[in-house]
C-alpha cells in the first residue's frame, strides 16, 4: 500500500514538468524586435535587423522568434549571431581591442575642446582693452587736435562767404 503512494509522489513532479515544457511559449513581435533592434543585418549595410526589409532579415527575425520560444535569453541569441557573423552584427561593438578607442576618443575630444575654448576665452578677456586704454588710444595729442580744429574753422569761414 505504501509503494503505490510513494510511486505516485515520485512521478507527480515528472508529469507536471513534462506538461509545462509542452506548453508553447508565446513570443510577441515586441520581444522579437527588442532583440533584433540590437543587431544589424549582415548583408545590408548599416540597417538594424528590426527594420531591414530583406528576406534574409525576415528569416533572421523568425529564427530569433524560434529561439525565444525555446527559452533562449537575449544575450544567448546575440552571442549566437556574433559567432556566425562576427562583431559587425552588433549595434554597439564590445569594448575590447581597438574598439576601446571608439568609447575613449569622443569624451577626450570633448574635454579637449572645452579646455581650448576656456583658454581662448581667458586670452581674449586679457587682450580686450579697457575703457581707460581705449579712450587714451583714440585721443590725439592736444597740439594736433588744436591744429585740426583751427583748419576746420578756417574752411567753414571760407565756405560761409
Amino acid at each position: 500500500m505504501l509503494l503505490p503512494i510513494l510511486l505516485f509522489l515520485v512521478l507527480l513532479p515528472v508529469g507536471a514538468a513534462s506538461a509545462q515544457s509542452s506548453t508553447p511559449v508565446v513570443v510577441s513581435d515586441d520581444q522579437v524586435n527588442e532583440v533584433a533592434s540590437e543587431l544589424f543585418c549582415p548583408e545590408c549595410e548599416n540597417i538594424p535587423l528590426d527594420v531591414c526589409p530583406s528576406q534574409a532579415c525576415a528569416d533572421m527575425r523568425l529564427e530569433i522568434r524560434q529561439k525565444l520560444e525555446q527559452g533562449w535569453a537575449k544575450g544567448q541569441i546575440k552571442n549566437y549571431y556574433v559567432e556566425r557573423y562576427g562583431d559587425r552584427v552588433l549595434g554597439a561593438p564590445p569594448a575590447r581591442g581597438w574598439n576601446w578607442l571608439m568609447y575613449l576618443i569622443p569624451p577626450v575630444a570633448i574635454l579637449a575642446a572645452v579646455w581650448i575654448f576656456y583658454k581662448s576665452f581667458l586670452t581674449w578677456k586679457r587682450s580686450t582693452p579697457t575703457a581707460d586704454t581705449q579712450s587714451s588710444e583714440t585721443q590725439s595729442p592736444p597740439a594736433i587736435a588744436d591744429d585740426y580744429i583751427a583748419r576746420l574753422e578756417a574752411e567753414l569761414k571760407k565756405a560761409k562767404r
